[in-house]
């Protein structure tokens, strides 16, 4: 039997090699100059890929790391490399993001937040990061089921990690005097990035389609350490994106011509809304699809862009992925009529790409919405792969 001396020592001793690993941990962050913990509910990966790219056309030693579609850590080289977990994803991997940047000497560490509990947020802020600069892109409603159920409490969420004592930049249109409100309990300087200080020249030269808040606010934050917009626009257009960006591709299935638009990433009602109208806006004379993309463990969310899709003008809605059945019937209860909804045996990313080129007409232009889970990456990449030059 384990003596009661035994369990005080062991105690004893994880409480000090605890605190010792928390004063080893505290040192790295001390040794990296700039820290930018970016977080919100969309075009987080976008803006930390575009600010650590902005920062390193100056020869800043910047090193970043995004969660996004998959999770990357991009070098001070602008070189990427693969992140391997061994389970699911868990906020204590930023510990090691930290010691690599402070091994490595970074000048700058861009950190994509990767945690939604409340307290989490809070947790990755004030003990692991402690940012110098906070970036949140925007407050929407999504991930209601952990920081919900209302926009509020999203808010309240996302501004845990606004730092104490440091600068907030957003690119938020809506929530700005909550935003302002958080900063001054926090002693933080509160900076808006506007939209309308990206031209359309300057818009010029991305080779996928970027949003024009989320440059706005990575030039903002970059202009803030002294890099000049021209310079750090540079360095963005040269950047690697993330995999769930906005991407047209244009190929030829069955010799019908389909226009395909990967938004399956903008996963929020109200981020898929802003998309789903801007591409319309530009359609003339084509079928338009809404492809929604459904992971069983995020009905809930399909249900709300189901919803969504009963009030936009589309000519189609097809259903892939898990528990489409479900999905189907709640389209039907919204007055979707059924000859204008698709649900397929589709098993495989091939069935699918290649049963949307039967189900189709010519010229069409497909949306992809919902998840890049449930096979809508590998769908993506088909048709990046099979892309055909316009």
């Amino acid at each position: 039997m384990i003596s009661f001396g035994i369990i005080v020592l062991v105690f004893v001793s994880l409480l000090i090699y605890g605190i010792y690993e928390y004063q080893e941990h505290q040192k790295n962050v001390n040794k990296i100059p700039i820290r930018i913990h970016v977080n919100g509910t969309r075009g987080k990966s976008s803006v930390t890929r575009l600010i650590g790219a902005g920062l390193r056309e100056t020869k800043i030693n910047a090193i970043t790391k995004v969660t996004g579609t998959f999770p990357r850590l991009i070098l001070a080289d602008g070189k990427e490399t693969k992140i391997r977990r061994k389970a699911g994803a868990n906020i204590l991997e930023q510990l090691n993001i930290i010691k690599y940047a402070a091994q490595k000497k970074a000048d700058a560490l861009v950190i994509e937040c990767m945690a939604l509990q409340p307290i989490f947020q809070k947790i990755t802020e004030e003990q692991m990061i402690r940012a110098t600069i906070g970036v949140i892109t925007n407050i929407r409603l999504d991930h209601l089921d952990v920081m919900g159920p209302t926009i509020r409490e999203v808010g309240e969420a996302l501004s845990e990690t606004i730092p104490k004592n440091g600068i907030l930049f957003t690119s938020e249109d809506k929530h700005i005097k909550f935003l302002q409100k958080k900063c001054q309990i926090k002693n933080a300087e509160f900076n808006r990035a506007l939209s309308s200080s990206i031209s359309d020249e300057d818009m010029q030269g991305f080779n996928y389609i970027e949003h024009r808040e989320n440059v706005a606010l990575a030039v903002d934050v970059c202009k803030h350490l002294g890099v000049d917009k021209e310079t750090a626009l540079k360095g963005m257009k040269k950047m690697i994106p993330d995999e769930g960006v906005l991407v047209k591709n244009t190929v030829i299935i069955n010799d019908k011509r389909i226009y395909f638009y990967n938004a399956f990433a903008a996963n929020d009602p109200e981020s898929s809304a802003m998309i789903w109208n801007s591409i319309s806006s530009t359609v003339k004379e084509a079928q338009l699809v809404f492809l929604l993309s459904i992971r069983h463990d995020r009905q809930s969310r399909a249900i709300q862009l189901i919803t969504l899709a009963s009030t936009l003008t589309c000519d189609l809605i097809v259903l892939i992925g898990e528990t489409t059945d479900v999905i189907e019937n709640k389209a039907l209860s919204l007055g979707i009529p059924r000859e204008k909804i698709v649900n397929k045996p589709w098993n495989t990313p091939e069935e699918i790409y290649n049963g949307l080129g039967e189900v189709v007409q010519e010229n069409a232009v497909i949306v992809g919405i919902g998840n890049m889970g449930a096979m809508g990456a590998e769908v993506s990449q088909l048709f990046r792969k099979n892309q055909i030059k316009n």
